[in-house]
């Protein structure tokens, strides 16, 4: 059956290329639309299975209006476009576009852009039924276990985590307006460890009494609709005395999803997913929850009805494996830390590992990129084939071609002899592109071939090699920033930005570093044959005010070096004070009237970041950023954006 195709592109000549190659290549052209309104009209009359859609369009509104519908409506579209800003960039990314084509491009291009879109939404619904039928038949089995409630709740929430992002899962049914407290529920405090909460652990943790609980709860309304509190509306909702105020405060919470089930005798049951991060939840974790209504109804009535062990069910403390994550997760043995954002960017490889979907990892040097890469190789299929790691900006540009893709004999001098490169090495396999925004354009079109056709060509070979590899790649440069500087492609980004993984810098997770260092300390003081006696408080406090530019990796020397210093026969300290690498140095001087720009918005960037950061990353409104800046709020955005001033940066 013939593909039907819709063309959103307001250049005649370009639209009329696109109808007569996708027409030869047995396509079904249903409409050529210059507009957003002309594409909407379309829309209407028939839905397309593929639209290409140029970004700028003619009128008011541009492609990305009509991609957020498409987005919505789950209908595969892929951008052309030739403008690549910065701005531009960033909304488009936020459609989950199936695909990207930087005009001029070939016919080929076109066609193998096509078939790459269409397979990853026909495998992207294959993959979600899968998981869906899976985690059915995993929530049915634990509701017909023969345990109680509590540890039920527990392989519940086990199991939801990869699928439901949360912090703190709580569960329970109240009637409206009732001070009796019935809900329990786990609060996440490691990869695999969780703390059992309920209302004795509530009161201990919250230091209130029973009567001021009684109270607030007699003030909690309780939603009787599907609803996700988000950011602004989880602090408007936190505004009154209730019980979601308790738990994001005590919690430091920012958003919610709350889904209501009705159970066999009427009565409602609430299931909260709570998190620490803003946005997080989606319509499509509303659907799933929607599919998986009668296991969780199945699930509700067994916790509340099924044996319990009252003694079990009133123990406060924390349900965890003995050596945390590396029980289920072996592979992660060596990633310390239990900050939200580690754990976040944990169950997103822990999800992509078992596909051969392509992976990106961000986040600043020394963050562990490389680890993490491990981490998704050995978690997937092709743990038994070759896994190679390939430092992008440690290879000559010179050589990276023959080091990639292999070269013949005599291909160039010094080639004695037919070598194998890393792509082939890997077969089977995975490849690691660690700094992967160092390779030069020319090189990124070789990569990008690859990925498009799984195949290579060696230097001074004729013939295409086919290859079987998966390809992870990670980079601590701003590629969208590069990508508007023409220093990166935009269609190799958009092949290699299919599942971004952000790891965050050491700054952003300061609550580890305490974990972090006493790990490095034990490691290097055993291997000094140093007894280890602890860190110093002084140490550990300078440790925890620093800001950390190098992140691990420099965090991890500065404990050797101090293990190295050390006695043997006392606790570690500091030989050599920590010091600001981010400081401008004292030579700095401003000689041109670029420096003056330059000094000026670094200067206006760091004052508007400051300040929004004290309004809680709100822009309008009551103490928003722009009323205690004095300015209106479109200005403050419109700086926002001329300063790129991004969510990562609050």
């Amino acid at each position: 059956m013939k593909k039907k195709v819709l063309i959103v592109e307001d250049e005649f000549i370009v639209a009329s290329n696109l109808r007569l190659v996708l027409l030869r290549s047995d396509y079904e052209i249903i409409g050529i639309a210059t507009s957003a309104d002309e594409a909407e009209a379309y829309l209407q009359k028939k839905l397309p299975d593929i639209v290409l859609l140029d970004i700028s369009l003619q009128g008011e509104r541009s492609g990305i209006d009509i991609a957020r519908k498409l987005q919505s409506k789950r209908i595969v579209f892929i951008y052309l476009s030739a403008n690549s800003s910065q701005r531009v960039l960033e909304e488009a990314k936020a459609t989950e576009p199936y695909g990207f084509l930087v005009k001029p491009f070939r016919k080929k291009d076109l066609l193998i852009m096509l078939d790459i879109a269409w397979y990853r939404y026909v495998n992207s619904i294959e993959t979600k039924t899968n998981q869906e039928t899976l985690l059915q038949k995993q929530l049915t089995a634990i509701s017909e276990e023969n345990i109680d409630g509590q540890q039920q709740l527990l392989k519940m929430a086990r199991i939801m985590q990869s699928y439901i992002p949360f912090d703190l899962m709580m569960s329970g049914s109240r009637p409206l307006n009732t001070a009796q407290f019935n809900d329990k529920g786990y609060l996440r405090i490691g990869f695999d460890e969780y703390q059992f909460i309920e209302e004795t652990a509530l009161l201990a943790i919250t230091n209130l009494k029973k009567t001021a609980l009684s109270v607030i709860l007699a003030n909690t309304h309780t939603d009787i609709n599907t609803i996700i509190y988000n950011s602004e509306s989880a602090r408007e909702k936190a505004n009154i005395p209730s019980l979601q105020k308790t738990l994001t405060e005590t919690f430091s919470l920012q958003s919610y999803l709350v889904f209501p089930v009705v159970l066999s005798n009427g009565q409602f049951f609430h299931y909260f997913f709570y998190s620490r991060q803003q946005h997080i939840h989606t319509n499509e974790h509303i659907a799933l929850l929607n599919d998986l209504r009668t296991c969780l109804v199945a699930l509700a009535e067994k916790i509340i009805y099924g044996a319990a062990t009252p003694g079990l069910i009133q123990k406060v403390g924390v349900i965890r494996n003995q050596q945390g994550a590396s029980v289920n997760y072996p592979e992660f043995r060596g990633v310390i830390g239990n900050h939200h954002l580690l754990l976040s960017a944990l169950d997103l490889a822990a999800q992509v590992a078992p596909y051969n979907t392509s992976v990106l990892i961000l986040g600043e040097s020394g963050t562990g990129k490389e680890k993490l890469a491990q981490a998704i190789h050995l978690l997937s299929p092709r743990k038994n084939a070759p896994y190679i790691k390939v430092n992008c900006a440690a290879i000559p540009a010179t050589l990276i071609e023959s080091e990639l893709f292999g070269h013949e004999k005599g291909a160039f001098t010094g080639a004695i002899e037919k070598r194998k490169g890393k792509f082939e090495q890997a077969e089977g396999g995975t490849i690691f592109l660690d700094e992967i925004g160092e390779l030069s354009l020319e090189m990124q079109v070789k990569i990008l071939r690859f990925l498009q056709e799984k195949e290579i060509q060696c230097v001074g070979g004729n013939s295409l090699i086919k290859v079987n590899v998966r390809v992870v790649a990670a980079t601590n440069r701003n590629l969208e920033k590069a990508i508007a500087e023409g220093n990166f492609r935009l269609d190799l980004y958009y092949r290699l930005n299919v599942f971004p993984i952000t790891l965050p810098s050491l700054k952003e997770r300061k609550s580890d570093i305490k974990e972090l260092a006493v790990y490095f300390a034990e490691k290097y003081c055993r291997e000094f044959n140093k007894p280890f006696y602890g860190i110093a408080a002084s140490m550990m406090e300078e440790m925890t005010a620093y800001h950390w530019p190098g992140n691990i990796r420099e965090l991890e020397n500065v404990i050797e070096q101090s293990a190295v210093l050390n006695d043997g026969q006392s606790k570690l300290e500091l030989k050599r004070k920590l010091t600001d690498r981010n400081a401008l140095p004292v030579s700095k001087v401003i000689k041109t009237l670029e420096d003056v720009k330059t000094a000026k918005d670094e200067t206006e960037r760091e004052y508007i970041i400051s300040i929004l950061r004290k309004a809680d990353g709100r822009v309008r409104g009551v103490n928003g950023a722009a009323q205690l800046m004095d300015i209106k709020p479109t200005t403050l955005e419109s700086k926002m954006i001329r300063l790129n001033i991004r969510r990562e940066d609050l």
